[in-house]
């Protein structure tokens, strides 16, 4: 009992130390990042990718990679209703000094769907993409939409570290599933995917188009502050 106390209150108090570094335009910015329809150039340029490098079995790829989404998904909300963990901006305790941006979301937070529903896209397709630099951005990407959701008060860190290892988990679950598939289901055709890598342009197109979403994003919310529109 005493270290589960230890480890709420460590949970408490780095929450409230990260969600106090804030400011109105990293509230803008952190609000967009969290949103999911603001990385639809993200999603375009992945599912481009999927479908240059496996052709014909892209069907199979797409599937799987919503397959994932939504185990992962499902389990989080499934957690979420069994353990009543509240929310920063929910607890009775700390409601108060949490800094929150525009909504507060439901009333239960552990564990974290934005967490481990980005780690596991990004697990999983670093896996099928097979290269570094890849890797690199999309674990960026995933990292910072989870971050996100300490900022704006509505997960724990904790929240967000078992969000991670589960995403992890249902990545590499998914990965082995769709190996099998291919293996088993007369899929065995070129592109193998266990072989298949992006090429370094490829990858750098993609990092490219993370670096422009994102510096975008900031630009425009920095002008919109600028005239008051914020």
């Amino acid at each position: 009992m005493a270290l589960i106390s230890f480890l709420k209150e460590l949970d408490q108090s780095l929450l409230l130390f990260l969600n106090g570094l804030h400011n109105e335009f990293w509230d803008m910015v952190m609000l967009m990042f969290t949103r999911k329809e603001i990385w639809l150039p993200l999603y375009f340029a992945f599912g481009i990718l999927i479908l240059k490098k496996y052709r014909m079995k892209s069907i199979l790829i797409f599937g799987i990679i919503i397959l994932a989404v939504v185990f992962s998904d499902q389990l989080s909300v499934l957690v979420k209703e069994s353990v009543k963990r509240l929310r920063p901006v929910h607890d009775p305790v700390i409601g108060d000094l949490v800094h929150n941006v525009f909504r507060k979301g439901g009333l239960h937070g552990f564990f974290s769907s934005h967490a481990s529903n980005t780690i596991a896209v990004a697990f999983l397709t670093s896996k099928l993409f097979n290269n570094r630099l890849y890797t690199v951005t999309i674990f960026c990407w995933a990292l910072a939409v989870s971050y996100s959701r300490i900022y704006l008060g509505v997960h724990y860190p904790f929240d967000i570290l078992v969000g991670i290892v589960w995403g992890i988990f249902t990545g590499y679950i998914f990965y082995k599933i769709v190996l099998f598939i291919e293996q088993k289901i007369a899929l065995a055709r070129s592109p193998k995917i266990s072989e298949t890598s992006l090429t370094p342009a490829e990858a750098l197109s993609f990092v490219i188009v993370f670096i422009v979403s994102v510096a975008t994003m900031m630009l425009v919310i920095g002008r919109l502050q600028h005239y008051n529109f914020l």
